[in-house]
């Protein structure tokens, strides 16, 4: 772990980190609103601020230190279907989700109803953004790192559906319209633009902040039910839904004052239980928070990249690819080879890194796995 020098107002809680993403949190924190940050076992250069950045600030709340996919996040629950029916019918599995979920790009071809009884409270702005296909971007993937993981449990052989998604074209609509709004030229562009929290800009996105937050959740179980309905039609059994998690690590939230701005790292607090996803590979860990002040009660987002995309197509190699995914049914081709498990940090190295941050509930193992 890298020595932390107690005289600023941070911690690192990671051993190797590439030199522009230290430079980048070096400047935020140098910011006058900035009063304490941490970067996570996962860090890694970013957009403004690194991926797997936590930094409190006082009175000012800055778009691009949350980022384009508000509320992308997490969702994982405990289902009662068995491992070997799943197992068994896994290619009829796989390729019913495909049929049923939206990914990359594409949307559903008609709108998804909203949640029954829920309002839609947001600005004229980001109201009109969400009118022109927000609800036909319900119950959609997107692509990148984003997944639909059917595993087993570690400990109990229990079957988990874990899904990482967010708030789609609608987040990235709304974070640009504001990343506009703040920069001093008015274009969307790196640097820390931020409004204070109490001028009508700052008003005006914490507003958005939540809508696209609860947009994200929305999505997230909306591709829940898809799934569960998928695996349904060939296995007995159906989520518990009582055992849902939900966790965003790309938010901003008030506490004690301050504003914390997690731009992939999820939130920790005390007995708190969140999802940390590896790779296509070595599945994902569900944990329960320690609520670590230092880290500002944080944990990592996944395992964090060690290959950019357009490198890790050019130097992986299928043959290893392959290799790794024995036995998961999943999408291997050269298309994904930017999800490669060697494209990421070893993710249990990470999960060692934020011991004091976390505690590991499970691991699950995948058996299907569905990428953008």
């Amino acid at each position: 772990m890298l020595t932390i020098n107690t005289d600023k107002p941070y911690h690192i809680f990671a051993e190797h980190l590439e030199q522009g993403a230290l430079d980048q949190f070096e400047s935020a924190m140098q910011q006058p609103f900035s009063i304490k940050g941490a970067l996570m076992p996962d860090a890694h250069q970013g957009y403004s601020l690194p991926i797997g950045a936590v930094i409190a600030t006082k009175g000012v709340i800055l778009p691009s230190w949350v980022g384009y996919d508000i509320g992308c996040g997490m969702c994982a629950v405990r289902t009662t279907f068995t491992k070997d029916e799943v197992r068994e019918h896994s290619d009829k599995i796989f390729d019913e989700i495909y049929a049923t979920v939206p990914v990359g790009f594409s949307h559903n071809l008609k709108d998804c109803s909203w949640p029954k009884g829920e309002a839609l409270p947001c600005t004229d702005k980001t109201k009109e953004i969400f009118d022109k296909n927000g609800l036909r971007q319900l119950g959609s993937l997107g692509g990148g790192n984003h997944f639909i993981e059917i595993g087993k449990g570690a400990s109990n052989d229990a079957v988990w559906i874990i899904i990482h998604s967010g708030s789609r074209g609608i987040g990235h609509a709304v974070a640009t319209h504001y990343m506009r709004m703040a920069s001093v030229d008015g274009k969307a562009r790196e640097g820390h633009f931020g409004f204070e929290t109490e001028s009508k800009n700052g008003f005006d996105y914490i507003f958005d902040l939540e809508f696209c937050l609860r947009f994200a959740l929305a999505n997230r179980t909306e591709l829940m039910l898809r799934i569960e309905r998928a695996i349904s039609k060939y296995c007995d059994g159906m989520a518990d839904w009582n055992s849902l998690i939900n966790r965003n690590h790309n938010h901003a939230e008030l506490k004690d004052g301050l504003w914390i701005h997690r731009k992939g790292a999820t939130h920790a607090d005390r007995m708190m239980m969140g999802v940390i996803p590896g790779n296509m590979r070595d599945g994902s860990f569900i944990v329960r928070g320690k609520g670590n002040p230092d880290a500002l009660c944080s944990s990592s987002h996944g395992a964090g990249r060690v290959l950019g995309r357009k490198e890790a197509k050019r130097v992986l190699k299928m043959v290893e690819f392959n290799e790794d995914m024995l036995g998961i049914k999943a999408k291997v081709t050269e298309d994904t080879l930017d999800e490669s498990p060697d494209a990421y940090k070893n993710i249990f190295d990470v999960m060692r890194m934020q011991e004091p941050m976390v505690e590991t509930v499970e691991r699950v193992i995948p058996m299907i796995n569905i990428k953008g």
